[in-house]
């Protein structure tokens, strides 16, 4: 028995640094985007809560069940993509109906093969380069912060330099980290009277055109796109065939269902997937399930801390906590705009869907993601046209 644990130690300890490393680098994130459609900090709290107990569950079924390392998290980019929808002034209500119309369009994904057929039809450099609108104004932020917290935003970038030469996936984490120990001995947080005990709320929806165009759209694509479609591949990388169907058929149902509550797209894991999978979580591929498992129980006791972290995060200067959200995209965005510009042919319609995005733009009440997409194909579409 002792060595069957003893064997186990590896994956167990390989799934709890993949949900520290995950919940560290992307709870920012999440806040910010969840504040920016008009979440209380009440209402943020309960999203997050309740999203890291349904996809803490869901990853430890997944993989008990087809006994792979499959790892559900929620999606960072999209969250990123509802921060850059603040100026819609849309309201929480109806971006809770979005959410619920994000997560019936994933579930029709694992129905439908078709619908995922046509979302990878849309050229994988006009998807990438929205999402790297997308999180442009994120990852400028670190240096902005130099002119007004120097103090903190120098050592915090620095930190990041050195920790991604030495260890890439700490990086983000290290630095993160660091940020927040900085802020709070040199700055100060007031956290107020906001209670710290986990807690849900449950939220009733609103839907509208406006929302549905602006946020339940783009944020399918992007999920999709740069979190489901590279989690499959990271996965058969390793020697996994996914479950496509049933994955998302599930990661849909409980994306509607944690709209309810205040939470929004989960999806398949990249980064956390790659930790699970590898061979360091463990030499035997068959036995790599019990790391997303154990990141799973993992993920249910942070959500106890959910309240807590909401607090501290939303009591931080905005300016601090773009920046340090940037830092943990920063990877997204080199990757993202490599892949924009990899084909000659496409580089100035993924170029102009970039610009579009990040310019944030609101025309008829919709957002620069949806005109982005449509102006960057139809450009592509333009140039490629042949008399």
């Amino acid at each position: 028995m002792f060595a069957q644990l003893k064997d186990f130690k590896a994956p167990i300890v390989a799934g709890i640094v993949a949900t520290v490393t995950g919940t560290l680098a992307s709870t920012g994130i999440v806040l910010t985007g969840l504040a920016a459609v008009g979440a209380t900090a009440s209402q943020a709290a309960s999203g997050i809560c309740f999203m890291l107990i349904t996809y803490g569950l869901l990853s430890m079924a997944l993989s008990w069940r087809y006994r792979m390392p499959i790892s559900i998290v929620w999606s960072t980019p999209g969250a990123a993509l509802l921060a850059s929808a603040a100026s819609l002034n849309i309201g929480f209500a109806s971006a809770v109906g979005a959410f619920i119309v994000c997560g019936i369009l994933l579930s029709l994904t694992g129905l439908w093969p078709a619908l995922g057929r046509l979302v990878s039809s849309i050229p994988r450099s006009l998807a990438s380069a929205m999402l790297a609108g997308v999180i442009f104004s994120f990852c400028i932020s670190p240096f902005l912060a130099i002119v007004d917290y120097p103090a903190v935003a120098i050592p915090v970038i620095i930190t990041w330099v050195v920790m991604y030469r030495l260890a890439p996936i700490w990086a983000a984490p290290s630095a993160i980290v660091l940020a927040f120990i900085l802020i709070v001995t040199t700055i100060g947080v007031d956290t107020g009277s906001q209670s710290l005990a986990p807690t849900l709320e449950f939220m009733t929806p609103q839907f509208d055109v406006q929302a549905m165009i602006s946020i339940a759209i783009p944020l399918y694509i992007v999920t999709m796109a740069s979190q489901n479609v590279p989690g499959i591949a990271i996965m058969k990388n390793f020697g996994y065939e996914i479950p496509f169907k049933p994955t998302l058929l599930w990661t849909g149902f409980v994306t509607s269902l944690s709209a309810f509550f205040g939470g929004y797209a989960q999806n398949l894991a990249a980064i956390t997937a790659a930790l699970n999978a590898d061979e360091h979580a463990h030499k035997d591929p068959a036995r790599r399930w019990v790391a997303s498992f154990s990141g799973g129980i993992a993920y249910l006791l942070v959500a106890l801390a959910a309240s807590a972290t909401v607090a501290l995060v939303l009591a931080t200067p905005r300016e601090l906590l773009l920046a340090a959200a940037g830092l943990a995209l920063m990877g997204t965005l080199a990757n993202a705009l490599g892949t924009a510009m990899e084909t000659l042919s496409e580089r100035i319609p993924a170029l102009i869907t970039f610009l579009i995005t990040a310019s944030g733009i609101v025309l008829f009440d919709i957002g620069s993601a949806f005109w982005a997409l449509v102006i960057g194909l139809a450009t592509l579409k333009v140039l490629q046209f042949k008399r």
